[in-house]
């Protein structure tokens, strides 16, 4: 469950988390000795499974963050890794190996130019990040991979958020209508699959413009698009 007291913060806050019990700190803090200090602006966010607790703000550039999922393009293959553009300053690296099923002998045939879902196993503001297409707890690929056919977009990086959380309203009420595939990347990338072009298209638009209505307004838009098919 995700508090709802928003609080504003600015980079160098002290952030009131107790650090001697296990924690997950997301993009937009950082800790130094036994404080947790916010490096960027924005609301405090915090959710109580698992203690997770980051930053939300509608920065333009998306700065990579360990075990975050993000939406990415191959853009060259080489010897042992996959060279992926995620958004960030720099291309991160997907090695072979880390599809699930993946060996020396059978590795994954991904062409250049085809979009990838995958998670950060590794970010660091120093090195090239690291991409992996496993879940790390099961071993299975749980969703990540190849994106075959589709649709994929740009978002910002709050709506982006807010597609992942559950209580929020617009994939429900197009669910509602409508069968189809979804990927969000918390790098601002979203893809939507169906199996019809003009109703994927249809709920891309409906997302994109869903970011700052309220619940009634999303049903009202929703209902709209729906009477124009």
């Amino acid at each position: 469950m995700m508090d709802v007291d928003l609080r504003i913060v600015l980079p160098g806050d002290l952030i009131p988390v107790d650090t001697e019990s296990k924690v997950v700190l997301g993009p937009g803090l950082r800790q130094e000795g036994e404080d947790v200090v916010a490096t960027k602006a924005g609301i405090l966010r915090h959710i109580e499974s698992g203690n997770r607790w980051w930053i939300e703000s509608n920065q333009k550039r998306y700065i990579a963050s360990t075990g975050e999922s993000v939406i990415g393009t191959v853009t060259a293959k080489l010897g042992e890794y996959f060279r992926v553009d995620i958004g960030t300053a720099h291309a991160a690296v997907l090695p072979m190996l880390a599809f699930e099923n993946a060996t020396k002998r059978n590795k994954p045939n991904i062409q250049v130019r085809s979009l990838v879902y995958c998670r950060i196993s590794m970010a660091n503001r120093d090195m090239e990040s690291e991409l992996e297409c496993v879940n790390p707890t099961t071993g299975k690929a749980d969703g990540f991979g190849e994106l075959v056919g589709g649709y994929v977009f740009n978002c910002s990086l709050g709506l982006c958020r807010r597609l992942l959380n559950p209580n929020t309203p617009m994939l429900t009420l197009l669910g509602e209508h409508f069968p189809f595939e979804i990927a969000v990347g918390m790098n601002g990338r979203v893809w939507i699959n169906s199996e019809e072009p003009n109703v994927t298209i249809l709920i891309a638009n409906a997302i994109q413009h869903s970011e700052y209505l309220s619940e009634e307004e999303c049903r009202q838009m929703v209902k709209d698009l729906i009477s124009k098919l």
